[in-house]
């Protein structure tokens, strides 16, 4: 039934997996599904929910399952203390797949028109949708349910525009506000949501979606690498497994560690990998890169702070800082990606090997 669903494409789609607005698949957090059926149960829900935690462990896919949950609820004679699983057989969770469903409005990054892209993104238009939204005559059972996603991507104008709804939410309206990286929200969204903490999933929750995603795609996400390994390197998050998969990045990541760790600088294999992920048609697998190395090199200030040296703890972390800024001006200015890597490349062995003093 998956692929026979329309379901809206978001600027973070990944080709042939299924929407979490699709996915009949939740692995994992299931403390905080029973805490919410029960606080739902009782009438207590807080009308403004941010759920807060890494990219790609199931928050948006928890917010879909929670959002038809709580519409299936008033069909339902008795209470359940765990989510109604969907069946998109049925007109409310195919609309809600669907993005059709007249109590459901998904908030993300619009697409333009002009460019062909998605913008960079959430922007006030966007935001003013949900006005109209709440406006209108509430569907069934009264509630009218805006997902927003992520809430890390709205722009200031954004921001301000979704406080005013905040501050005096309609009867029986609930926002829930998915973030990866919430020190970027205003402090005053924060303080009018409820803040749901969700942790990575473990190894074990992250190879069942895997095999529940490929035997809803038909994809292989194995292919030629151990599942072990991937496993261990995706961290918890189910989305960074299936780019390592579908695009290569953990391969990406073992030749960056290769070149990093090495005795000596190897300049070849450097520029090899930074040809590969420096052409046009490469950007996932430039932004794997950039990504893998800042979790290097954040991972590296952890360990150093846990050793108890302080001091180098704080100079790589302002080399995080400074990193994540050089990236960004490289997109920004639209400078030379195959040149940055390999200087960044550089660089991090350099400091790995003789200390971090050694680029100062």
């Amino acid at each position: 039934m998956i692929e026979e669903l329309q379901s809206p494409k978001q600027f973070d789609s990944i080709e042939g997996i299924p929407e979490p607005s699709a996915n009949p698949s939740l692995f994992g957090h299931e403390v905080i599904e029973t805490v919410l059926t029960d606080t739902l149960n009782k009438g207590r829900m807080h009308h403004a929910l941010l759920m807060e935690g890494p990219l790609g462990i199931g928050k948006a896919t928890f917010a879909f399952h929670l959002a038809g949950h709580i519409l299936a609820s008033s069909e339902m004679s008795e209470t359940s203390s765990r989510f109604y699983k969907p069946d998109y057989k049925k007109p409310l969770w195919r609309q809600i797949a669907t993005g059709t469903h007249p109590a459901v409005l998904h908030i993300g990054r619009p697409f333009d028109q002009k460019s062909g892209k998605f913008k960079t993104a959430i922007t006030v238009e966007e935001i003013r949708k949900i006005t109209h939204f709440m406006s209108r005559t509430a569907h069934d059972s009264g509630w009218r349910i805006v997902i927003i996603d992520p809430a890390d991507d709205m722009n200031r104008n954004a921001a301000n525009a979704l406080l005013k709804t905040l501050e005096e939410p309609p009867a029986k309206a609930l926002f829930l506000l998915i973030s990866h990286a919430a020190g970027r929200l205003l402090p005053t969204i924060r303080s009018r949501c409820q803040t749901i903490q969700f942790q990575p999933l473990d190894t074990d929750d992250v190879s069942k979606a895997l095999s529940a995603l490929s035997e809803q795609s038909g994809m292989s996400f194995d292919g030629q690498y151990d599942r072990g390994v991937l496993l261990e390197k995706a961290e918890g998050s189910v989305r960074k497994a299936l780019m390592m998969t579908v695009f290569g990045g953990l391969e990406i990541a073992q030749t960056a560690e290769e070149i990093i760790y090495s005795e000596r600088f190897d300049l070849t294999k450097a520029q090899m990998l930074a040809q590969s992920i420096s052409a046009r048609e490469a950007e996932t697998q430039y932004d794997l890169f950039t990504d893998h190395i800042l979790n290097i090199i954040a991972g590296t200030a952890q360990s150093r702070a846990i050793a108890g040296d302080l001091a180098d703890a704080l100079a790589w972390s302002q080399l995080y800082e400074k990193t994540n800024t050089d990236i960004v001006n490289t997109d920004s200015y639209n400078l030379d990606r195959r040149q940055a890597a390999i200087l960044l490349l550089d660089k991090i062995h350099k400091a790995n090997r003789h200390g971090i003093n050694s680029i100062a």
